[in-house]
This record gives structure tokens, sequence and C-alpha cells, in this order.
């Protein structure tokens, strides 16, 4: 069978993805000085649901009849946004937002390993296999010695971060099996429909009413969260989820880290432990070993014939 692979139109998306998922980070950290963590949440998925709805409405896209698809939504909703998005927020307000982008790049190591487990296209090779260790590694690098010493706020908000990528891992395994028959924006309408039936309450239940009296910055921030970091992002993951297979979209996350600290640096001071980028190092490095293009192409560099004299 054909293995998945990474074309240069989806690489190019990637990009783009990674570039828009980068900036979400500061988004957070910014929205989370007025609003509640799980309240951000429940923003940035109806509002993002809102939109994609609008959009299928006014294309009249089909919209699928079986009840196991809509049911599909609800679970894919929880699994690959609600909860991770939550994990997500509520690690961001004990850590640093570069940090928290750094430990989301495990997603990719994860969701290269659940993909082999479940799909017959994306098998797990000698070479994933030594990229996932090369990951294994640098998330432990990331978390650091305190986190096995003791479980304080940040050594649990590092973890919270591990959780949310193994949700995405899943997630992603899950989207494809169950949705990528579908227009890209019927499917990220309904698992955002999905996320906001089930974090909706919750935020309610949490944080009450919204108090709608927040800052310009605030309101800017939530905006880019969901039209551009949910909505338009989501249509571009479901496109190369489609392309390239659930583990190759997932490489994504090595993208965001550099973004988010970069304007985490810039935007918010953030400083950050040597460990975190040599952790991101190695991430980084499990990354393209199980990319595996710049290898093979050092290698057929190799394998050329001297020039002729």
């Amino acid at each position: 069978m054909t293995q998945k692979s990474i074309s240069l139109r989806a690489w190019a998306e990637l990009l783009l993805l990674g570039g828009i998922w980068g900036a979400s980070f500061l988004s957070n950290a910014v929205i989370l000085r007025e609003v509640g963590f799980v309240s951000v949440v429940a923003f940035r998925v109806t509002g993002a649901a809102l939109i994609l709805w609008a959009y299928v409405l006014l294309r009249r896209l089909p919209l699928p009849r079986d009840p196991l698809v809509w049911a599909a939504f609800v679970f894919a909703g929880a699994l690959n946004t609600a909860l991770p998005f939550a994990l997500i927020t509520w690690g961001q307000t004990h850590i640093p937002s570069g940090l928290a982008s750094i430990l989301n790049c495990s997603t990719a190591v994860f969701g290269v390993l659940v993909a082999a487990l479940v799909f017959a296209d994306e098998r797990l090779t000698r070479r994933k296999l030594a990229g996932i260790g090369l990951g294994f590694a640098g998330a432990v690098t990331v978390i650091g010695p305190d986190a096995v010493r003791g479980l304080d706020l940040t050594a649990l908000a590092q973890l919270s971060l591990i959780g949310a990528a193994l949700c995405y891992a899943f997630g992603s395994a899950f989207n494809r099996a169950r949705l990528s028959g579908l227009a890209p924006q019927v499917a990220a309408a309904g698992m955002l429909s999905g996320a906001t039936l089930v974090i909706l309450p919750l935020a309610l239940l949490r944080d009450g009413l919204p108090a709608m009296d927040y800052a310009g910055i605030t309101w800017i921030a939530i905006a880019y969260l969901s039209i551009v970091a949910t909505a338009l992002a989501y249509l571009l993951y479901y496109r190369v989820l489609g392309m390239a297979g659930s583990g190759n979209v997932l490489l994504v996350t090595l993208l965001v880290a550099p973004v988010a600290i970069m304007l985490g640096a810039i935007f918010l001071d953030e400083a950050l432990p040597l460990r975190a980028y040599a952790g991101f190092a190695l991430l980084a490095a499990g990354l393209v070993v199980i990319d595996g293009r710049i290898l093979n192409r050092r290698r057929a560099a190799g394998a050329m014939p001297p020039p002729a004299q």
C-alpha cells in the first residue's frame, strides 16, 4: 500500500497553519488576563462554529444525514478540540506561552505513533521509531527533573500539555477514520459544534455569564483566536489531513513553537530556561528524522558519482 507523504502544497499549508497556531498562544495569554480558561475555549469554539456554519449554509454544501456522523462530530469535538484546548489554556495560566508551545510539539511524536497503530499506510518504520525516541527525549528534557521530584502547579501545567498532545494524536486518527470523507468546511463546522456542546455548559457553570466589558486588546485576541486560529485554521487542517494523513499533519506542531516563542519574547517578555531550547532541538531532530526528506536527500547526494574531471 502506498504510504502517505507530504507534498509541497501540503508543506506550504502546514507552514501557514504553523504561523496561525503559533500566534494563538500569544492570544491565549492576552485573553487569560481577564477571562477564565474554560470561557476562553468557549469563546473560541462557539464563534468559530457559527462562522463555519454560516459559510456552509451560504455555499449550500451537502450535510451528512447519518446520525452516526453527527455523533462522531460530538466525540471529535470533545477529544480533538474541547479537551486539548482546555488543557493547553489551563497550562498557560502557570507556564509561559513559549514553553507551552514547545511541549505541544510532542503532539507530532504521539500522532505518528498512534497513526502507525491505526492506519496501514502510515506504518511505523525504523526511521520513525528513531524519530519518536528523539521526540520523547526532547519532551522529557523540556519538562526537566523538577516534575519528578514534586508535582507542583508548574509540573502539572507541563503535563497538561502532554495530555493535550495525546488528545490531538488520538483525535487526528479518529478524524481521518470517520470525518475525512466529508467536505472540510462541514467536518470543521461539525467538530466545532460538538466542542461547543461540551465546553459551553462547563464555562457557564464554572465562570458564569461573561462580563463582556473586556479591554479592546482582549476582544482583538478573542476575534483572532476564534476567526483565524480556529475557523480558518481548521479548514486548512482538514485539507492537509486529506492530503498527508493523520500522523503527518501533526508535524505542524514543530512549526508552531518557533512562532510562539518569538511572539512570547517580544510581547510578553518571556524568558525560557536553556533546557527548553535543548528539548525543542531534540523534538525538532526527531521530527526531521520522522519526515525523512532531509536525510534522504543527504544520502542521495552522497551516492552521486563525482563530476567528470
